[in-house]
């Protein structure tokens, strides 16, 4: 352990898995951010630290059974001329998860059908979206530990990557969350980065790698453009108060 710490090479390992680990973690605070919009703020919270505690338990058992995600990777399934393995199966489910849960909220923005429908009890909207969570944490937890993997050989390194990667998405998920919920437009913008990253992970599935850096680049492009959107905005009320 002395020998890692006092190793230029350890640190810069941990530096860079967890600059990848955040990176690879803005997925999860933008669904987190997505499916805690509509319970109340006290529930969102408590579901937020529930979602990130449940991210970092995954991935700290995925680093503890390395050959057994390795073995995930292996081919199990061959449809013509593509052979799926357990990996590429979840990931496509995922994938599929995101773009149907995404679609479906964007149906319900769209024709704004949430005044008439009769809402759930608030534990069971709790409840519903604590499943969720779950879903999609198994699946990034899976993807960000198969990316990561090859990156540092130490399992210390990986593990004190991951929590510090957990402890800046639940600093960020907060203020992400509120921004979401106090101007609905960007609530549009994420269910659209939901669908574009479920395309990617089904994409994966099927051997199609799409690099990550063109979608965080749309993603961080198109949130500027709606941050100086909310600024317009924010600058024409206060102008029409005077």
């Amino acid at each position: 352990m002395i020998a890692l710490i006092t190793s230029p090479e350890a640190w810069a390992a941990l530096f860079t898995l967890t600059a990848l680990e955040i990176i690879l973690g803005i997925d999860n605070v933008i669904f987190l951010s997505v499916v805690v919009s509509g319970i109340p703020p006290v529930q969102a919270r408590r579901a937020r630290q529930i979602g990130l505690a449940l991210a970092l338990v995954f991935r700290i058992l995925l680093l503890s059974a390395l050959v057994w995600l390795i073995g995930l990777t292996r081919a199990v399934v061959t449809v013509q001329e593509f052979a799926f393995s357990w990996r590429d199966i979840i990931l496509i489910a995922g994938g599929l998860f995101l773009i149907a849960k995404a679609t479906h909220e964007i149906h319900q923005e769209v024709e704004a059908r949430d005044e008439t429908r009769p809402a759930a009890s608030s534990g069971a909207a709790f409840f519903k979206v604590i499943v969720e969570i779950i879903v999609i944490d198994v699946v990034f937890s899976l993807d960000s530990i198969i990316t990561a993997i090859g990156m540092a050989q130490d399992l210390s390194i990986m593990v004190v990557a991951v929590v510090i990667a957990c402890v800046v998405m639940y600093a960020a998920s907060g203020p992400v969350g509120r921004f979401v919920a106090a101007h609905p437009t960007t609530k549009m913008l994420a269910l659209a980065f939901l669908v574009l990253i479920g395309v990617a992970l089904v994409a994966d599935g099927f051997k199609f790698h799409i690099p990550r850096g063109y979608i965080y680049f749309a993603i961080a492009f198109s949130t500027a453009v709606e941050f100086f959107n909310v600024l317009a905005r924010r600058n024409r009320s206060k102008g029409a108060g005077h």
